[in-house]
């Protein structure tokens, strides 16, 4: 199995495990929490189909890779992103990111500038700034994240099984769109975690991207489902337009926060006419007020 060293802990490396399929233009996929880039199964095959390059790798504390218990904040996360980049040498990349991964995007675009990205996707994004305070009334308050500080650090097992459950809406689409397989394989996932990384991603929620945002120079895809109970929209993904130069926004209606597993056929068409349109003309097409992906 393939794996890049991002740093030290003691006497071990950290390293971080990383999954490198097909050829042509490159496409990374940043998974977001508690997950790994399994999250991406649905993506994968049709990415290879479209004569992509595929990229996926574990975020420190998660799936195959190391299990540090340091490096968990947005800068960390984006230098390992960056050491990756570069020892695979890519180029005209397109950077694919769920949830936290968005914040892996954004970071990553705001400290290292795009030589080697030629565009970014922002699925169920945490920008621009969740916590709530006088300059950012729009956020959530800090006693939320206090809680789930909690929760997550007393029982951890039950703490994911809530998140998870919030992160399909499994009351609503248990069953249908999400079986009970696929939320056990998630589970799975979940609990294989670091009992660090369950704890500590946590605060890294409400880090503040409101100054990576306007350095972004490459055209961004934004998705984000109506019915996001982890990472609501009018708290994050609505607040985009205008913070991002060259932005298309989409928003899938009923879509929880893993629209990419949920609204797949949705979401993966969204992605390839975003990445197709984007290397014809070099600019998005601008559909900041976008209601709904295509049927």
């Amino acid at each position: 199995m393939p794996y890049v060293t991002v740093g030290e802990e003691n006497s071990g490396n950290i390293d971080l495990y990383y999954e490198d399929h097909g050829s042509g233009p490159p496409v990374v996929l940043i998974h977001g929490y508690p997950l790994s880039g399994r999250a991406w199964d649905k993506q994968i095959p049709v990415l290879l189909e479209a004569g992509r390059r595929v990229i996926t790798y574990d975020r420190r504390g998660f799936g195959e890779s190391s299990q540090p218990t340091s490096g968990y904040d947005f800068d960390t996360f984006a230098a390992d992103l960056k050491i990756l980049i570069e020892k695979l040498d890519l180029s005209d990349a397109t950077l694919v990111g769920h949830s936290m991964g968005t914040g892996e995007v954004t970071r990553y675009l705001g400290t290292y500038g795009s030589a080697r990205v030629a565009r970014g996707v922002l699925v169920s994004p945490i920008p621009p700034f969740l916590l709530q305070t006088g300059d950012n009334p729009e956020g959530l308050p800090r006693s939320l994240f206090d809680g789930f500080m909690q929760t997550a650090r007393a029982d951890t097992p039950a703490w994911m099984k809530g998140f998870l459950d919030n992160f399909y809406n499994m009351d609503v689409l248990g069953g249908t769109l999400v079986s009970d397989q696929a939320f056990q394989a998630s589970w799975s996932l979940a609990i294989a975690a670091s009992a660090t990384a369950a704890v500590a991603c946590v605060p890294t929620w409400v880090t503040d991207f409101r100054a990576d945002l306007p350095k972004i120079e490459v055209p961004m895809l934004v998705v984000h489902g109506d019915a996001d109970r982890v990472l609501p929209f009018e708290k994050t993904g609505k607040r985009l337009p205008g913070l991002l130069k060259d932005m298309q926004l989409v928003v899938i209606a009923g879509g929880p926060h893993a629209i990419s597993w949920t609204h797949a056929d949705q979401f993966n068409r969204a992605l390839l006419d975003f990445i197709q349109a984007v290397e014809i003309t070099g600019t998005s097409p601008l559909k900041a007020t976008a209601s709904s992906a295509p049927n």
